[in-house]
């Protein structure tokens, strides 16, 4: 009976430890997925930011129109935005049953709002614009950095990304409350993108906090910024709920994003951050910067950034010699020194900050004859709009180090190895270790960081000597049964409960069965939709695939080792995943050890083939860009009505063609874009986008 026992034992222990080992690749499978993708996000606009520097428009037609595409929203006037939040100009019927808002808001009316986004409701675009309204104006009056205490309340909730999951948000007031007097609440950004019901996770707490301001606090996370929302859906989400009035709805979800305030303070000893930190991280500097101006923290325009830094330098009193990189002397270039008169003693404050204003702006005017820049376009951050009395003696930062600063706020992550690095799996922000870590809450005598940006499979997770705590409340985010959701609670003692759930009944059942001691339907599911997702993008890599096989198959035989095969996957996918371990669900089982390679694609496509039956050329192409040729679709389509008006294509391909060295005349571009628009009703749709993209392909 002993022997049996331990028998029975090794066995458990085998069995619970290949369950591990599954879970934990399939695990790394869905984040390298995830994080490649956010790679290509920012690829791609660096590339539009590259093709922005080196673009010269022709007219000021060209360079008002490529400033609309591509900026959007930079820096909206008060003028633009009251016009475009003109709720009061739309009608709501008789005929809607909906709920029904007037402000001040009540809390009768976020209930009223709860219940009828259970039901499926929509809310009017009037109530949704009016809301919008009083959020903006509600945020401008809040820091950079929120502070709470805990001596107001009897505790704080800390939720993580929603990523447009309601029920979740469900769950999450279902069991811990409403928020109220003496219930506060801080949700840690990321509430939209990803999930179908972004809208209303916006709407819910933006009512709650105008209700309760000062229990109700949002942070900013790195999905509200218009530029992600093209690729991760929240774009298209507005346009599909609100074909009407959605282009409106849109601009002022973008304009009070930037407004959202970039951190939170709990009794001065726990920082709240959607990202991380850095080793340059300065919460002074955070404080004062413009968050407004911020609008997509993805792109950084160089092109303005160097107009301005001379205009900084000639304001501390710098000086930089007129000579180009070889030494030569360079061109002639404005100076922006002060010409008229002498610069009056800073012991009277409100005399020179008149006077420094005044000078900077005739200046800027005359920049603008000169480069014959109207004085309609978007106002640029300029110094002078940052010096305010309380601040004339501050240092003066440039927009590239705010940039960077709310860029790794946002986007960083924390590592187990010291130091501080850039993170190349996401494409923004940094890796900080433990010491960084360390030295952070040193230096502002906090007792541990609380951030998001990160799935974890219970929801939370500690790292670095329990001083940083990654909260996250999407539960099911890669499949059902794929993770739990957490929040957690902090009272006067500061010390963290959490509390864990999964939203999905589904899932549900299947973690009672979990609990039974049978886990293998939950991670089956999970590993066939990973790995599903896995294959996926292998047969996206075909080609490249193919070329570094051959690298392995001196003879020609089509044949390699299968240690071979795991080289070249990861030489090519750069995943960073265990390819030996994986290749039991990727590889059938060769008895030589060898791996005919070119089967072992047909399969692939095979699987990937649709019912249109797209040579398999064509359909990897298609998997392999599709995202980013949706992304490139909404950027030009600047109105986003869903169509690409015949002046948008032209427009964009000027900006192609001046980076390919392509020279075409505007007959030329009109015939080209004429070919594209296949039903010929003077626009093209995604369909013809694509068509034409799978068109050129086949082409010899």
């Amino acid at each position: 009976a002993f022997k049996a026992a331990v028998l029975i034992q090794q066995w458990y222990r085998r069995y619970v430890a290949r369950l591990e080992m599954r879970r934990r690749c399939t695990w790394r499978i869905f984040q390298s997925i995830e994080y490649a993708c956010e790679q290509d996000q920012i690829k791609l606009h660096n590339f539009f930011s590259y093709l922005m520097d080196q673009f010269t428009p022709s007219s000021s037609k060209e360079r008002d129109f490529i400033s609309r595409m591509f900026v959007s929203g930079e820096s909206y006037k008060e003028a633009e935005l009251e016009k475009c939040c003109d709720y009061e100009s739309i009608e709501v019927p008789d005929s809607y049953t909906g709920p029904r808002l007037s402000f001040p808001l009540l809390p009768d009316h976020a209930t009223a709002l709860l219940e009828a986004f259970q039901q499926k409701q929509q809310l009017h675009a009037r109530y949704v614009l009016n809301l919008l309204h009083e959020t903006r104006k509600h945020l401008k009056q809040l820091p950079n950095i929120s502070h709470v205490s805990t001596c107001y309340s009897e505790e704080v909730t800390v939720c993580g990304d929603l990523h447009g999951q309601l029920d979740d948000l469900f769950l999450i007031f279902y069991k811990n409350g409403l928020p109220s007097p003496s219930k506060s609440y801080v949700f840690n950004g990321d509430f939209v993108d990803r999930g179908k019901q972004s809208l209303e996770i916006l709407v819910i707490l933006f009512a709650f906090l105008l209700i309760y301001p000062k229990e109700v606090h949002l942070n900013r996370g790195n999905h509200e910024d218009h530029m992600v929302n093209l690729r991760y859906g929240f774009t298209k989400e507005v346009m599909q709920k609100y074909k009407v009035h959605g282009k409106k709805i849109l601009r002022m979800f973008q304009n009070v994003f930037c407004w959202l305030p970039l951190a939170t303070l709990i009794d001065q000893k726990v920082l709240i951050i959607h990202g991380g930190i850095s080793d340059t991280t300065d919460l002074n500097m955070l404080e004062k910067i413009q968050r407004d101006k911020f609008i997509s923290v993805l792109r950084m325009k160089k092109r303005k950034e160097s107009s301005r830094k001379p205009e900084i330098q000639a304001i501390n009193g710098e000086s930089k010699p007129d000579t180009d990189a070889a030494g030569n002397e360079a061109a002639p270039r404005l100076s922006l020194q002060p010409q008229s008169a002498q610069a009056p003693s800073t012991a009277n404050r409100l005399e020179f900050s008149r006077w420094l204003r005044q000078t900077v702006q005739e200046q800027i005017d005359t920049c603008r004859r000169l480069v014959d820049v109207s004085e309609s376009e978007p106002e640029e951050l300029t110094y002078s709009s940052m010096v305010s009395l309380k601040d004339v003696d501050e240092p003066c930062w440039t927009r590239q180090e705010e940039w960077k600063q709310i860029l790794d706020i946002l986007w960083s992550d924390p590592m187990p190895q010291e130091g501080c690095r850039e993170n190349k799996v996401r494409g923004g922000g940094c890796y900080f270790g433990p010491d960084v870590t360390e030295k952070f809450l040193e230096k502002y005598s906090l007792q541990f960081l609380i951030r998001s940006h990160e799935c974890k499979q219970e929801g939370y997770e500690f790292c670095h000597n329990r001083k940083v705590l990654t909260i996250f409340s999407a539960s099911n985010y890669y499949e059902i049964g794929s993770n739990r959701g957490a929040y957690v609670k902090l009272g006067p003692e500061l010390i963290p409960h959490f509390v864990q759930y999964q939203a999905n009944k589904t899932a549900h059942m299947l973690t009672m069965t979990q609990r039974q001691g049978i886990p293998v339907a939950l991670i089956s599911r999970v590993e066939e939709s990973a790995f599903r997702a896995l294959r996926e993008k292998l047969f996206a890599h075909t080609s490249a695939l193919i070329s570094a096989f051959k690298a392995y198959d001196g003879d020609n035989t089509g044949r390699i080792t299968l240690s071979n095969w795991a080289t070249a996957v990861e030489s090519v996918l750069r995943l960073g995943l265990p390819w030996r371990m994986l290749r039991l669900q990727l590889v059938r089982s060769t008895e030589d050890g060898m791996l005919e390679y070119k089967s072992w694609l047909d399969n692939l496509a095979m699987e990937q083939r649709s019912q249109e039956h797209i040579q398999s050329s064509l359909l990897e192409v298609i998997y392999r860009n599709r995202s980013n040729l949706e992304t490139i679709f909404r950027i030009i389509d600047r109105d986003h009505s869903g169509l690409i008006s015949f002046e948008e294509f032209q427009q964009t391909w000027k900006l192609f063609s001046s980076h390919m060295n392509i020279e075409l005349t505007d007959d030329g571009i009109n015939d080209l874009v004429r070919s594209i628009d296949f039903n010929k009703d003077g626009n093209i749709d995604f369909n013809e986008f694509l068509e034409a993209f799978r068109l050129v392909k086949q082409c010899p």
